[in-house]
């Protein structure tokens, strides 16, 4: 087993890993083992941390119950029947994913497709719910646990026929998983389709992927990454905007020779990149962290742009870091970067109604208040419009904040948030 490659491993810690392995998803693959971790800092390399389950991901009688059930060899039937009432209760599908999100056409969902702001579609495509390696704090965990009630995904002649009624789309997010794992051509198979003159509408394609840190050989050494590539030129040629969301969570990843040639390529082909990431507590929660990794995107020709807040699901009691130590953290970086490499937003909240920015905190009358602003929102005029909450030391997420009275109260707390 790979954590035997560490000897300050103890046996309990490795039993308890294992049990979270049952719950939450596991997946490394060699480049992450071999290039990215520094076995000699484990168990407190931030690496490891990133993609390696860690005990407290479970609360402490969860994990405990599996670990016994584990050790005792229990059956899978009765492992099966534990983990997914723990599953259940951890929030699979935050911000009104399943229930809010998928559009209804003629009185059926559309499959694999999830509309939340009026400009854009998120696509999840069949073939391309997985990825490279997994991340312990992932959002979209509930896609990689064999549950097919949990999971989205679909085929590309759904979304056509719904985007051929949507003229108000421009922008479609190809998701998932990682649509990068996908052949080249299985991909082009999804992504030629959303270049129909009939589309014409959509001028921008979106690839959400953790390729470029987990498996930078995709665009350099994979049996098709010359096709790969060819097919990133040939969307740009048919007058699309193509924009590689790429996950980078910690410089390190940005840290070896086919990192960068990777972004090199991908950057040729007309591509731009947009680096992305939540705060996590023991991966990436030092604003120094953020200082190399955003000026390392800027020299790198990529654009620094969303510094996220852990979601409210899986094991986010773990890795959560307080709202204001995240403002902290966001504004500590923000300062000692150069002008290029402030496009970054954040912190962010991708709550129920839209993303919510923490701007700051400040004092209003007798009391502190977190002021608050939506970047996107379901409700379109809600977008830029400042407001306030009651000041919180603990509070990690939206739903624990409370309204200001007068604090520009037009409608931001609605949808079951801040009660």
């Amino acid at each position: 087993m790979l954590l035997s490659r560490s000897p300050a491993l103890s046996e309990r810690y490795r039993l308890e890993a294992r049990a979270v392995a049952e719950v939450l998803p596991f997946r490394a693959n060699s480049y992450v083992v071999d290039e990215l971790i520094d076995w000699s800092a484990v168990p407190d390399d931030p690496m490891f941390r990133l993609t390696f389950p860690q005990p407290e991901m479970l609360p402490a009688a969860d994990r405990e119950l599996v670990a016994g059930l584990v050790a005792g060899s229990a059956s899978r039937r009765r492992m099966n029947e534990v983990v997914r009432g723990i599953r259940a209760r951890l929030n699979p599908h935050p911000s009104g994913q399943r229930e809010r999100n998928v559009p209804v056409v003629d009185g059926r969902p559309v499959p694999g497709i999830q509309h939340k702001y009026r400009e854009t579609v998120l696509f999840f495509p069949r073939r391309g719910q997985t990825c490279h390696a997994y991340c312990t704090y992932c959002f979209r965990w509930a896609q990689f646990v064999g549950d097919a009630d949990l999971r989205f995904a679909g085929e590309v002649g759904p979304v056509v026929r719904y985007l051929r009624s949507r003229p108000e789309v421009s922008d479609v997010l190809l998701t998932g998983g990682d649509p990068l794992v996908m052949s080249a051509r299985m991909l082009a198979g999804y992504v030629e389709p959303l270049l129909a003159d009939s589309l014409a509408h959509v001028s921008t394609l979106r690839i959400g992927t953790k390729a470029l840190s987990y498996w930078p050989y995709r665009f350099v050494s994979d049996p098709d990454a010359a096709e790969l590539l060819a097919l990133f030129r040939r969307v740009v040629a048919a007058g699309r905007r193509l924009v590689v969301m790429a996950h980078y969570s910690h410089p390190r990843e940005l840290g070896t020779d086919v990192a960068v040639e990777a972004v090199r390529r991908v950057c040729e082909t007309g591509a731009s990149v947009r680096v992305q990431a939540p705060l996590i507590r023991g991966v990436n929660d030092e604003a120094a962290l953020w200082q190399e990794l955003w000026s390392s995107a800027v020299r790198l020709d990529m654009v620094p742009y969303y510094l996220f807040v852990e979601r409210d699901t899986g094991p986010q009691d773990h890795f959560a870091v307080p709202l204001v130590r995240a403002w902290e953290i966001y504004r500590d970086a923000y300062a000692r970067v150069s002008g290029l490499a402030r496009t970054v937003r954040g912190p962010v909240m991708s709550a129920d109604e839209g993303k919510v920015c923490v701007d700051g905190v400040m004092g209003a009358g007798e009391e502190r208040v977190f002021v608050l602003r939506y970047l996107q929102a379901r409700e379109p005029s809600w977008v830029g419009r400042p407001f306030m909450a009651r000041f919180d030391p603990a509070a990690t997420w939206w739903s624990q904040l409370q309204p200001v009275a007068g604090g520009g109260d037009f409608g931001p707390f609605t949808g079951g948030a801040g009660r």
